[in-house]
């Protein structure tokens, strides 16, 4: 193994990581706390023990994602092998500016049967506990994974590599495209607007809401970026929309957060 190679990846990552999670958290969770609680999805906010879990295992996380990328586009014996290419002229425009939205669809697809096949009773505690310990998650739980879920999960980057052509640009945007989706899914807040979950286009989205209500419900609501899956396969919460709409329509009252349906 080159250990330098993979010390500046790793560094990369959780640069990437801490650089996203933590002006997020102070804005949410500390300056803006008092104003804007009565917005929290679940009332109430994890206590310090559970950010230092989150931290700990996300960091875990990044040492583990590091490690794909190294051994397949460092290596002389794998990367003559895979489909990473240095020239856009080589594929064109076209292959270009497509490849990025059809990751996030194969992203999607593979996250969804691979959390769905997670949640069985018979790998549940051993791959997806860790995460599903921060039933009321901050955005340090973005990366918030068991090491075996983790390995998992970087088993993307694997993919991509040996099915469709992907450029360096393509794999920064998506790692840091991927990373802001996670920590806004995890944020306990919403940013979309009321409405949202209905709109033509909207429904077809992931929201802040919908996987906070995962961690909170611990079944359905499996995608990532998009509602896709989760609609086709009945697996969106029935209660969705209606959380949704109270979430974001929800005001203060006589200066008091009101309760709304977390705990």
């Amino acid at each position: 193994m080159n250990w330098g190679k993979f010390t500046w990846l790793l560094l990369d990552n959780a640069d990437k990581y801490f650089l996203i999670a933590s002006p997020v958290f102070l804005i949410f969770y500390v300056l803006l706390r008092r104003k804007i609680t009565y917005k929290k999805i679940q009332q109430g906010f994890p206590k310090s023990k559970d950010y230092g879990r989150e931290i700990f295992f996300s960091t875990l996380s990044i040492i583990i994602f590091s490690i794909p990328p190294l051994v397949m586009l460092y290596s002389d014996k794998i990367r003559p092998h895979t489909t990473f290419y240095k020239n856009i002229s080589g594929y064109g425009w076209l292959c270009a500016i497509f490849a990025f939205p059809l990751m996030l669809l194969m992203h999607d697809t593979y996250f969804y049967w691979m959390h769905r096949l997670m949640h069985h009773p018979k790998l549940f505690k051993l791959f997806h506990l860790v995460h599903h310990k921060s039933n009321n998650p901050s955005p340090w739980a973005a990366y918030a994974f068991h090491p075996l879920e983790a390995i998992v999960e970087s088993l993307i980057f694997v993919l991509f590599l040996f099915t469709i052509p992907v450029h360096s640009i393509h794999l920064m945007s998506f790692f840091v495209f991927s990373l802001v989706y996670n920590v806004y899914g995890h944020l306990g807040f919403e940013l979309y607007p009321k409405g949202f979950s209905n709109h033509w286009f909207g429904r077809w989205i992931n929201t802040s809401v919908a996987h906070n209500m995962h961690h909170q419900y611990f079944r359905g609501n499996y995608g990532l970026y998009f509602t896709i899956w989760d609609r086709i396969m009945g697996t969106l919460n029935k209660n969705y929309d209606n959380t949704f709409e109270e979430i974001t329509t929800r005001k203060k009252v006589s200066g008091l957060e009101t309760s709304g349906y977390g705990i």
